[in-house]
């Protein structure tokens, strides 16, 4: 089931909402199991038969956490790591391994075809992140209903955010008792308006640049002239942003909804100044994961430049593969640790002061997060490339009437995501408080619902007729 289906915004959202609503607050156990056994008939829909590796996940993290609270030892951590990156391994990854053993070794090793629970380097991290703060000396969650429920509550369950224990562990027990019952209402205001933004960026957007990217990448990179490879690539980049960017707002949304405060994961990643700010706004639950799990450990930039070299190495190369079983993914992940290590020790783009040289910075570090979104894209590094080749190239040819085609269809959505990608609502917010409560912020006031309506029923439009719906990051 995914967020963006007629099945959970008018069957399975509303049944939740109200099961969970009509429980009064001071029964909040009640509240809590009412959303764990809602997890996981989410969860069931697509596979049931993988809600057990899912609860499987939990209870062995559950009790090796427990363990760790009386006596910390790392002999249990790591067998700890072991399992968690093992289910990760055996489920995503050992296909890949095994097809690479035999194109290396010329063996002809076979096994079964092994089907990807969906979400599992999400819950697997949680769940991972969770067992090693209790092995540095936070307190263990004593109720099992309570630590499957962090791990498997449905707004963050398939694609993130990755939440960290200690930011919700108060909430699991102690939200709602706010007797202020307009603090209560705007919470739950906030959530459905954070809903509505990101359905409608997910559907109005993502899905109809989607096509347009799907039908260009699909082409020989022969086949394609410049333009239409710079099209396909612009269209791309824009896409997976507002797919999963526009997640995450429905899952801080939902979160919102039943009393949850979950941590942003996106920062308008396109309006950064470097490829390091770049990787601070996007996926930052992912960032700040490696950070605090890997790089820190490792000893972060503070042992020489030599080690910092090799902890931002381990973490790119963690970062690709963490993406997928595919080099692309993994060529993905060194090119950026690459260019992060030119930033860092060559370009050094927060020394400049010429707005000119800040800008055409700006410029770079678009043009080298589109070329690896190229890269991330394609089916193998030759195809990757060979489409990258082709925004350079004279070859290829357009078909009569493609752009007039393209832009006549999609030029809407092209330009709104353009536009949207940029803080503009930040820029919006910013112009109403400086006019204060003029005649102007309250007109918007009243429009601003309206036009959130009006998206979300034209955005539920594209549903009913069976428009393009998939989540990019339900693969990772």
């Amino acid at each position: 089931m995914i967020f963006s289906s007629i099945y959970f915004v008018f069957l399975f959202l509303p049944i939740v909402l109200a099961l969970y609503y009509v429980v009064p607050q001071s029964f909040l156990p009640v509240r809590n199991a009412i959303l764990l056994l809602a997890s996981l008939v989410f969860y069931a829909y697509g596979e049931p038969v993988f809600v057990f590796v899912l609860m499987g996940s939990v209870i062995v993290n559950y009790l090796i956490a427990l363990l760790l609270e009386r006596k910390k030892s790392k002999l249990l951590l790591t067998i700890d790591v072991i399992l968690n990156i093992g289910l990760l391994f055996v489920y995503k990854y050992l296909n890949f391994f095994v097809k690479t053993v035999n194109d290396v070794a010329k063996t002809e090793i076979t096994v079964r075809q092994i089907v990807l629970p969906i979400g599992i380097s999400f819950f697997t991290f949680q769940a991972l992140s969770y067992v090693i703060d209790v092995y540095r000396g936070e307190k263990a969650q004593h109720s099992l209903p309570d630590l499957a429920l962090y791990i498997c509550f449905f707004p963050q369950l398939i694609a993130g955010p990755i939440v960290r224990y200690h930011d919700v562990a108060t909430q699991l027990r102690g939200r709602g008792k706010d007797k202020d019952r307009e603090k209560r209402q705007a919470q739950f205001a906030a959530g459905v308006e954070r809903f509505l933004i990101g359905f409608s960026k997910k559907v109005l957007l993502a899905n109809q640049l989607a096509i347009l990217a799907d039908d260009l990448f699909a082409r020989e990179s022969a086949e394609l002239s410049p333009g239409m490879a710079w099209l396909g690539s612009l269209c791309f980049s824009l896409q997976i942003y507002y797919d999963f960017s526009g997640y995450s707002d429905m899952a801080i949304g939902l979160g919102r909804m039943f009393g949850f405060e979950f941590l942003e994961n996106f920062d308008h990643p396109y309006a950064a100044s470097s490829i390091t700010d770049f990787w601070r706004r996007w996926h930052m639950s992912l960032s700040r994961w490696f950070r605090d799990y890997v790089y820190i450990p490792l000893g972060g930039s503070k042992k020489g430049k030599a080690k910092l070299l090799r902890n931002l190495f381990v973490v790119w190369l963690l970062t690709g593969i963490w993406h997928g079983a595919n080099y692309t993914f993994l060529c993905w992940g060194l090119l950026y640790f690459v260019f992060l290590t030119l930033e860092k020790f060559v370009f050094h783009p927060e020394k400049m002061k010429n707005k000119a040289g800040k800008l055409l910075y700006r410029l770079f570090t678009l043009a080298v997060v589109n070329f690896l979104w190229v890269l991330f894209k394609a089916e193998d590094i030759a195809s990757g490339f060979g489409f990258i080749r082709a925004m350079f190239s004279a070859g290829g040819s357009t078909p009569e009437g493609f752009y007039v085609s393209s832009f006549r269809e999609y030029g809407i959505f092209l330009a709104a995501a353009v536009l949207f990608c940029l803080p503009v609502r930040t820029w919006l917010l910013e112009i109403g408080s400086k006019n204060g409560e003029g005649r102007a912020a309250k007109v918007a006031g009243v429009l601003y619902p309206l036009l959130l309506m009006l998206l979300f029923l034209w955005a539920v439009s594209y549903l009913i007729l069976g428009a393009h719906n998939p989540f990019l990051y339900f693969n990772f």
